[in-house]
């Protein structure tokens, strides 16, 4: 079985001034004004709402606890780009 790998990306949003974020991580919406900000939001959200929405029953019963500790890869864009 592979392991969980998700991605969040934190984009830029110049009208909104805040880092804003697209990620594969189900229920994680993430708005901050700065990038440090916005890794703590990510770090503290991010692996709750992976157990909750990622992982069901079946994961748990047949999966080894190595494949179940997810893998999250965090980039960001440049400030200035428009996230539109």
């Amino acid at each position: 079985m592979s392991k969980l790998i998700f991605e969040v990306v934190a984009i830029w949003d110049d009208e909104a001034r805040v880092w804003i974020s697209e990620s594969d991580i189900i229920g994680l919406h993430i708005e901050a004004d700065t990038l440090e900000g916005f890794e703590r939001e990510v770090r503290e959200h991010a692996a709750d709402l992976i157990v909750e929405n990622h992982i069901d029953k079946a994961d748990w019963a047949n999966r080894s606890l190595r494949d179940l500790i997810p893998t999250v890869f965090m980039r960001h864009g440049k400030p200035g780009l428009n996230a539109a």
